[in-house]
């Protein structure tokens, strides 16, 4: 299903029947579930404005990233690390398992950078649906268009 709005600085479409959701986390983008039971199916089209059009180290994103999960208690562990561009935009995406306890979920995610945004893109899902959404993401990223 197409998704455009004027406030985003980017389109895409996605699955017919997803539902958006809000996550309180004060971010500037879209997330949205597979269903209303969990555990759904996440994917999240996320950006925040650079300050004077600076440039971004991507290495230095994903760090602050990791960094960030590893404070909330959870492990980490780095599964892939590789360039890609989705809508014309070159960036750098990281597989990864998360886990707390013996719960674990897989989490595909995408930095890039704009003339005016960071972009931060991502899929998490378990570990066992995570093979089948993942190229559902990569369906739903071939659609994105950068305005």
């Amino acid at each position: 299903m197409p998704f455009s709005d004027p406030k985003l600085p980017y389109s895409f479409s996605h699955p017919q029947g997803w539902l958006g959701v809000e996550l309180g986390d004060k971010t500037s983008g879209v997330s949205m579930v597979s269903g209303k039971t969990p555990p759904a199916t996440m994917i999240r089209l996320l950006y925040a404005p650079k300050a004077g059009g600076q440039t971004l180290n991507l290495t230095e994103q994903f760090t602050g990233y990791e960094q960030g999960l590893k404070s909330t208690g959870v492990s980490v562990r780095p599964q892939s690390s590789y360039p890609v561009s989705y809508g014309g935009l070159r960036g750098m995406e990281r597989e990864y398992i998360v886990s707390s306890g013996k719960k674990s979920i897989k989490m595909r995610v995408w930095f890039a950078q704009g003339n005016k945004n960071l972009y931060y893109f991502q899929l998490s899902d378990t570990v066992e649906r995570y093979p089948t959404s993942s190229l559902l993401f990569t369906k739903v990223m071939r659609t994105v268009r950068f305005k």
